[in-house]
C-alpha cells in the first residue's frame, strides 16, 4: 500500500492550488486526473477585482489578489516561471453615464484602489466614450500554468492519470485501491454530481463558450479589452474572446447561438475583419449566493469538498485553499460564508 496524507480528486484550479498548499506544509499527496480538459483549463484566466457591469467589488477582493500574487511567486520556486500576465483590463464605456458612474464609484474606499480615474483611448477598436482601466487586474497564463504544474506533479510522483472510482473508496478504513490516506478532497467542478458522497451540494452548471479568432488588425498585446466579453492576445497569435453565460443550454456540444452571440459582440467594437479559428466551452460550477462551498462530510470526517468557484476560480481557488488546509490541519473554522454547513 502507498501511504499519503491527501488524495486530491480534480485537476482544475482548486486541485492545483490545494496541492501548492500541501507542498508548503510538507504533506504527501496524489492528484487524480482523468485526462479531460476541465473548465479551468479552457478558461480565460482573468484576474479581476471589479464586477464590470455595476462597477462594484466583492468580498475579500484585495486580500485574494495579494494572496494570489504571493502564491504565484512561491509556485515559481519549483516550476521556474511566474504565470501572472500584467495585462490590465480596459473597460469600454457605452456612454457618458457609465463614465460618470465609474468616477463616482472610484471615490468609494473599497473601489479607489481598483478604478483608475484617468480614462484612455484605444487604437484599432471602437471606444467613442473611452475606456476605464481596472488597476491590479491581470491574467493568468492558463496553458503555461497547467502545463508547468502537470509536469512538476508528474515528475515528482504526485499525478495519477485515471478517473477516480468511488466504488473503490473505503472512508471507514481510509483506503482507496492501493492507497492509504488521511484525507480525501473532492474538487471536481460539475463532476461532483456523480460523487455519491457530495452529489447533493448546491452547485449548478453555467455553460460558457469562447472563441479564438484571427484579427486582421492587431490590438495592443499588454491589455485585456472588455465590453460584453473579454478580448486579448493568446500565446499562439490568436485572440481569445469570451465567455458567455448560459444556465439553460447544458448539452455537451457547441451551441451555435453562443458562437453567434460572441461574433456579434466582437463586431460591435472591432470594426475590422476577423476569422473564427476555434470554439471551446466548459461548465462553471456556480452557487446561488456566489460563494464557494467548502467543508467536511457529515458522516465521514476524512472526506472534504471544495467546489462552486464559479467565474472566479483563480482567486477563490487560491485564497480558500489555504483556509481548507488550515481547517483540516489546525481545526481553524471556515468562514461561515463559504462553509458547506450553511446549507445543512
Amino acid at each position: 500500500m502507498k501511504n499519503v496524507d491527501y488524495i486530491i480528486v480534480g485537476d482544475g484550479y482548486t486541485g492545483f492550488f490545494l496541492a501548492h498548499q500541501l507542498i508548503k506544509n510538507n504533506k504527501s499527496f496524489v492528484i487524480f486526473s482523468e485526462g479531460r480538459k476541465s473548465a479551468s483549463q479552457v478558461s480565460a484566466g482573468i484576474i479581476n477585482p471589479v464586477v464590470l457591469k455595476k462597477f462594484t467589488t466583492f468580498w475579500k477582493a484585495q486580500e485574494q489578489i495579494d494572496f494570489l500574487k504571493e502564491s504565484l511567486e512561491e509556485i515559481k520556486s519549483y516550476t521556474g516561471e511566474n504565470y501572472l500576465i500584467n495585462a490590465p483590463i480596459h473597460r469600454i464605456f457605452h456612454d457618458e453615464n457609465e463614465q460618470n458612474l465609474w468616477l463616482k464609484k472610484s471615490a468609494n474606499e473599497d473601489l479607489a484602489q481598483f478604478l483608475d480615474q484617468k480614462f484612455d483611448r484605444l487604437n484599432v477598436v471602437k471606444n467613442d466614450f473611452l475606456t476605464g482601466k481596472v488597476n491590479q487586474s491581470a491574467r493568468l497564463n492558463v496553458s503555461g500554468f497547467f502545463a508547468g504544474l502537470f509536469g512538476f506533479f508528474e515528475k515528482n510522483g504526485h499525478l495519477v492519470k485515471e478517473k477516480f472510482d468511488y466504488t473503490k473508496l473505503d472512508p471507514s478504513g481510509s483506503t482507496y485501491k492501493d492507497f492509504t490516506f488521511k484525507h480525501v478532497i473532492f474538487c471536481e467542478g460539475m463532476g461532483v454530481k456523480d460523487n455519491p458522497y457530495f452529489s447533493e451540494i448546491a452547485v449548478n452548471p453555467n455553460k460558457g463558450h469562447h472563441i479564438k479568432v484571427k484579427l486582421s488588425q492587431p490590438i495592443p498585446e499588454n491589455i485585456t479589452i472588455k465590453k460584453k466579453h473579454f478580448l486579448f492576445l493568446t500565446g499562439n497569435g490568436l485572440y481569445f474572446y469570451g465567455g458567455t453565460y448560459d444556465r439553460e443550454q447544458l448539452h455537451h456540444h457547441i451551441d451555435e447561438s453562443a458562437v453567434t452571440q460572441l461574433v456579434n459582440g466582437l463586431s460591435e467594437f472591432y470594426p475590422h475583419d476577423f476569422e473564427v479559428e476555434e470554439v471551446n466551452f466548459g461548465f462553471r460550477p456556480t452557487v446561488k449566493d456566489r460563494r464557494p462551498i467548502i467543508g467536511r462530510h457529515e458522516t465521514f470526517n476524512n472526506l472534504y469538498v471544495f467546489n462552486g468557484l464559479g467565474a472566479r476560480g483563480i482567486l477563490n481557488g487560491c485564497y480558500f485553499s489555504r483556509d481548507l488546509i488550515r481547517f483540516i490541519e489546525e481545526d481553524i473554522p471556515l468562514h461561515k460564508e463559504v462553509s458547506l454547513s450553511r446549507f445543512q
